[in-house]
């Protein structure tokens, strides 16, 4: 019988940081911040779980070094843990320097993502131990 292919457990986005990103010391808002975090981990749970997802919480996001205007981000998702029908995600923030090549962990965070079923109740999904990297 043929195994089940292993579930993906990250999710990468790249974002650069326009002007309409940036607050009025040229510095990326954290709400944009979150809303990219938040995206990321939703694409990560969406993938392991193969299931609607909704966020269920944020939490303990640090917020360590500003973002310039201009900077690439690289926003990385990964599931760390999974419950019966939730997901951990860690989530950071890398702010890169297009011109130096510098790269600086800004901002990390932790998502709680649900999996629904079709009528939109919590529904289970598979171990994490289940499926390896």
């Amino acid at each position: 019988m043929p195994s089940e292919p292993a579930r993906p457990i990250e999710a990468r986005l790249q974002e650069i940081v326009f002007p309409d990103h940036a607050n009025h010391l040229g510095t990326l808002f954290g709400g944009q911040a979150l809303a990219w975090m938040d995206k990321a981990a939703f694409i990560a749970a969406s993938r392991y779980a193969r299931r609607t997802v909704v966020t269920a919480r944020s939490e303990q996001v640090d917020f360590r070094l500003p973002i310039r205007q201009g900077q690439l981000v690289e926003v990385v998702a990964r599931i760390v843990e999974v419950g019966r029908s939730s997901m951990q995600v860690e989530v950071e923030l890398i702010a890169e320097d297009l011109l130096g090549g510098e790269c600086e962990l800004c901002t990390r965070g932790r998502f709680t993502m649900i999996a629904l079923d079709g009528r939109g109740r919590p529904t289970g999904i598979p171990a994490l131990s289940e499926h390896p990297p």
